[in-house]
């Protein structure tokens, strides 16, 4: 008998559960979480507040040690790139529940937005999908050098200028309308910078732009799609540089990136996209790595997260690195 009650306790799983504490409705988290073990016959869950100091690592590293049948993360996508970076690679799938503004990750795998209890059933009993994840090496402004994974998207220029000077209060309490002012202001000002790069070690190619993504997600908020070919376990990173002339550029790029969103949802829009010009503004490129080095230093965000001034950055990807439960289809 002593056997017996032995190896039920170590068979018996447990889910961990890293949720933000001023993003993620925890009596209803709690409540979602508690139906499915007792319905399933789990462990009790065991659970982890992030800190604000690191985004949420600490609080993953713990997660991960106590060996759970699955991670549970409650947060923004930068609360899902911090338990990513401790994670990855260990087989141990991640299951989300996206509480932030933007939720980019939740939005391409097709994961429901705004409800609870489909994303905790999703964690207990969806599939399993393994996907890519980048991985960012660059000097800070100390001259150290860093390295850190993202799950969507990374990002020199506007899209780094807006998580440095969006407060958090704004995006808590205006979502997405909180970028309104720092993107009008960076549209205004058009700021372009000379930027060396290249792609899988090819020759060294030289331009100026205004911003610079380098995407395993295609889609942003508001669905829409910045970047047609991603794909996020294709095993390759997409880079799009925008490089405006004045404010008629950027209509040039705001009247593609609509067509874009269309066409995701048209078929016939999407002939109409395929037949349309490619536009100089905004340019393209694809592979496994890229590599870049700017004369004046510009501020790099991941998945939300300001990591300050850079002066170069080498991004690679690590394909199938991050198991993900994803919503199970059903014939």
């Amino acid at each position: 008998m002593r056997s017996a009650r032995r190896t039920g306790a170590t068979t018996q799983p447990h889910a961990a559960i890293v949720y933000h504490p001023t993003k993620t409705p925890l009596d209803r988290l709690r409540n979602a979480v508690e139906r499915q073990e007792r319905d399933l016959r789990w462990g009790p869950s065991r659970w982890y507040q992030t800190r604000a100091h690191d985004s949420g690592s600490t609080a993953a590293e713990q997660a991960l040690a106590s060996n759970p049948a699955v991670i549970i993360v409650a947060g923004g996508d930068g609360t899902i790139r911090a338990l990513a970076d401790a994670v990855h690679g260990s087989g141990i799938p991640t299951a989300l529940i996206p509480t932030g503004t933007g939720n980019l990750l939740a939005r391409d795998l097709g994961i429901a937005l705004g409800n609870m209890e489909s994303n905790i059933a999703t964690a207990f009993t969806g599939s399993t999908r393994a996907i890519d994840i980048g991985v960012a090496e660059f000097d800070d402004s100390k001259g150290a050098s860093q390295s850190h994974v993202f799950v969507a998207m990374a990002g020199i220029g506007l899209d780094a200028e807006m998580a440095e000077h969006t407060s958090a209060i704004a995006k808590k309490h205006l979502g997405w309308f909180a970028y309104v002012t720092p993107i009008a202001r960076s549209i205004i000002l058009n700021k372009l910078f000379h930027i060396d790069y290249r792609i899988d070690r090819s020759s060294i190619r030289s331009t100026r732009a205004h911003t610079v993504i380098v995407g395993n997600c295609g889609t942003l908020t508001g669905n829409m799609l910045l970047i047609p070919r991603a794909v996020i376990d294709d095993g390759l990173l997409d880079v799009v540089m925008m490089r405006p002339k004045g404010r008629l550029g950027w209509a040039r790029i705001g009247t593609r990136l609509t067509l874009q969103g269309i066409a995701r949802r048209s078929k016939f829009s999407r002939r109409i996209l395929k037949r349309a010009p490619d536009i100089h503004e905004l340019s393209y490129v694809q592979g496994r790595e890229f590599e870049a080095q700017f004369d004046t230093p510009h501020t790099l965000e991941l998945d939300g997260d300001s990591f300050g001034y850079v002066t170069r950055v080498n991004v690679g990807i690590r394909p199938a690195a991050l198991h993900v439960r994803v919503p199970r289809k059903f014939d």
